[in-house]
């Protein structure tokens, strides 16, 4: 069955609506610049007044390990998704930083195209999960924007490549032998079509089951969990 993360998180409320319905991820963003983003505090408080049915999860960006490591145990959380540029090395350390935690780390990558498979590669010794997320451009994740639509396509020798989405990305990704979260542009409409084509590990969604910035809608995590429980 395939797993569900709702992303985002900043309140109460949609924490406990998320986990009843039967969220099995719950994305806490302390990245500063995010339009997302918890305090450690307040994170923290939701994590312990939830029951232990979930995983939590802790993004940062481009973050110092020191920090991470601090806010890991301030927190609660029990997975790191690494949703910026940091290179294999920094995830090396990281591990070493948080071990004996029983920590795992998610590392994300913005698809911009068939060379995102080579950059994958470089870290798939060095992380638990990968997770795919669109590119768009100044943006770091919570876009909106689907990974379905067409993403490259190139003419050689008077043809016509075929046009590669973001999912095809994902689908060979898989060759890494890694778990993989699928993101970009997920919706209580177009998850069953994801997931059917794709098969992730886990489906991952912020915005598209949102009423409001920073708000979740009940309706739409209830059709979007329904409908991804159902594979």
């Amino acid at each position: 069955m395939t797993k569900i993360k709702i992303c985002g998180i900043t309140n109460f409320q949609d924490a406990s609506d998320a986990v009843m319905l039967g969220a099995d991820f719950l994305g806490f963003n302390f990245y500063k610049d995010s339009k997302r983003k918890i305090s450690v505090k307040n994170a923290a408080d939701i994590i312990k007044k939830l029951p232990p049915v979930f995983i939590p999860v802790g993004i940062f960006v481009d973050d110092v390990i020191d920090n991470i490591a601090l806010t890991v145990k301030k927190s609660g959380v029990k997975h790191v998704q690494l949703h910026g540029n940091e290179p294999p090395e920094y995830c090396t350390e990281l591990t070493a930083k948080l071990a004996g935690q029983d920590i795992k780390i998610i590392k994300a990558f913005r698809v911009k195209g068939e060379e995102t498979l080579n950059q994958i590669e470089l870290f798939k010794d060095v992380v638990d999960y990968f997770l795919l997320d669109s590119y768009v451009e100044g943006e770091l994740g919570g876009t909106g924007v689907s990974m379905e639509a067409n993403i490259s396509s190139e003419e050689i020798d008077s043809e016509v490549k075929p046009a590669v989405s973001g999912w095809d990305i994902a689908i060979e990704a898989k060759r890494y032998n890694k778990p993989i979260f699928l993101a970009g542009g997920l919706t209580p409409e177009n998850v069953e079509e994801a997931i059917e084509k794709v098969l992730p590990f886990a489906v991952d969604v912020a915005s598209g089951v949102e009423r409001l910035q920073r708000r979740k809608d009940y309706e739409k995590l209830k059709k979007f969990i329904t409908s991804s429980k159902a594979y």
